[in-house]
């Protein structure tokens, strides 16, 4: 059975199984993946899973430019299928992205997760006041 969970470390080596699969120099939406991250080795997973769960956390300070995100896994079977952001506000990075990114596996494609996460992030997006939400497809990430 399918499930919307926070990211967690201990679905590292399923993560990386996932990661792999998209291979290399690709980007996979709705992870908040950064080429600074280093997700291999446990520490550096465990210090990015710690960072996306920060960003959703409105008790957690932000570094200055940064918004509230709200990540969730795609998991089925203790795979990892994918990933979904709800992206808070209107910053101009909302504006030009949207509130939602996703991305899945190239295996687990054409099954319908992709519209089933996004209505559960929309009644995410609900409990947080939004009651609109921009839906964006981009080709190129804006420069960071």
């Amino acid at each position: 059975m399918k499930e919307l969970i926070a990211p967690t470390t201990r679905l590292h080596t399923a993560w990386l199984e996932a990661h792999a699969e998209w291979g290399p120099g690709q980007h996979e939406d709705g992870f908040g993946l950064h080429p600074s991250d280093e997700v291999n080795s446990p520490a550096g997973f465990a210090a990015w899973v710690a960072r996306l769960l920060g960003q959703s956390d409105p008790a957690k300070p932000l570094d200055a430019g940064k918004g509230r995100c709200t990540y969730r896994w795609i998991v089925e079977s203790n795979r990892v299928l994918g990933g979904i952001a709800l992206r808070h506000g209107s910053s101009d990075y909302v504006l030009w992205a949207g509130h939602i990114g996703y991305g899945i596996r190239p295996s687990a494609r054409r099954r319908g997760l992709a519209t089933w996460a996004l209505g559960r992030m929309l009644d995410e997006a609900r409990t947080l006041g939004l009651d609109r939400v921009l839906a964006a497809a981009r080709s190129t990430m804006p420069p960071r």
